[in-house]
């Protein structure tokens, strides 16, 4: 499992505090800008007195379908966050994340409202939580449409811990027994696959402070220890040392990175 050493429950609250406070300042000075949304800003976020209400209503408008009201589907995410409060902290954590890793995005009501990669991620929490109670039909169903709606591919029984950010996240793929530790990157279309036809344990483990090129496949029951890179294009079958970065088909060690956790930095160069 990955260490949960979220914040201290004081810590952890100024931080809500802080992301919450900066979410609804971003959407009623953007209200106020741009008419068009102004609708949609106050049904998502103004007219909520707390982030995982926000939360719960913007991902059941996004999930929703022919088969699954969005009314339906917001009491399921309520329930969750109401019976585990370590969904809302980490997603807390996942905006902090983007907001100080995406070059991009210096907000955090960006990411909340438009980014898949932590629609994706929000969903499969609320996934994961149905899974660990034996409502697996339901897990799967929101899997489904985890991948129709953003494109994502996240099995619920995945492990994943706090302060990701799926950057871009198109083609992302997450299987079934990987585990994947907190302050995590991982851009666009990377797998963390099994191989062959071998059932149990048979996905990555992957460590703390991890970043992972776009395009990198990491394939089988192996380790990527913490802090290490692993470069764009990537195709990786064996163990990687600690604080090490490797690249090319197959995967070799090729240098270090610039940081102890890559991760937060985002720098793709080596030393």
């Amino acid at each position: 499992m990955p260490k949960q050493n979220l914040s201290s429950n004081k810590d952890m609250s100024i931080l809500k505090n802080e992301i919450w406070d900066c979410i609804r300042n971003e959407a009623s000075k953007e209200a106020a800008n741009e008419p068009i949304l102004t609708s949609f800003l106050h049904t998502t976020i103004l007219n909520h007195d707390d982030f995982a209400l926000s939360l719960a209503f913007h991902l059941s408008n996004l999930l929703s379908s022919a088969t699954a009201s969005a009314l339906s589907l917001r009491e399921v995410i309520n329930e969750s966050f109401a019976q585990d409060s370590h969904i809302i902290d980490a997603a807390i954590n996942d905006i902090a994340a983007i907001r100080d890793r995406d070059s991009a995005c210096g907000e955090c009501g960006t990411p909340f409202l438009y980014y898949k990669g932590y629609h994706a991620l929000q969903t499969y929490r609320v996934a994961h939580w149905l899974w660990k109670q034996n409502r697996n039909e339901l897990a799967q169903f929101l899997q489904s449409r985890i991948s129709n709606c953003f494109g994502v591919d996240i099995h619920p029984a995945a492990k994943i811990g706090y302060g990701l950010m799926l950057d871009h996240a198109t083609g992302i793929v997450i299987g079934e027994t990987s585990v994947v530790g907190n302050n995590v990157s991982i851009m666009q279309s990377v797998t963390l696959g099994g191989t062959g036809k071998d059932s149990g344990d048979r996905h990555p483990k992957i460590g703390d402070g991890v970043l992972i090129g776009a395009g990198s496949k990491i394939l089988g029951n192996i380790n990527i220890g913490e802090g290490a890179q692993v470069c764009a294009g990537s195709v990786v079958l064996n163990d990687v040392p600690a604080h090490s970065a490797v690249a090319g088909v197959p995967a070799k060690v090729v240098g270090t990175p610039n940081e102890d956790m890559p991760s937060l930095s985002m720098n793709q160069q080596l030393s």
